[in-house]
């Protein structure tokens, strides 16, 4: 239970410096760049929470079990010679890096 409380101040704490950086950021590009004019912190956090609304951003790990998901799915779905091709490309791939 301690340590959810932990996480649960470690991500507000982030959410609110993350606030901070999007109002810097546009503060010191769009009124610049467009006619917009600056933000406060709040107009800031506003924004934030509405991307998170609109987008669903900022979650944190979320989107790679999605992915690891459906590439197991994938694998599943093809018959052998598929599959043996596309494990030695994905080979060919990471030798090269």
């Amino acid at each position: 239970m301690r340590h959810k409380f932990l996480y649960l101040i470690f991500f507000a704490v982030v959410f609110l410096l993350l606030s901070v950086a999007v109002m810097l950021l546009w503060n010191a590009i769009l009124p610049q760049v467009t006619q917009l004019s600056k933000i406060s912190y709040w107009q800031a956090l506003g924004l934030m929470i509405l991307c998170r609304i609109l987008f669903g951003g900022f979650s944190f790990g979320g989107k790679g079990r999605n992915a690891k998901y459906f590439l197991k799915e994938k694998l599943m779905g093809m018959d052998e010679n598929d599959r043996s091709s596309f494990k030695e490309e994905w080979r060919k791939r990471s030798d090269r890096l």
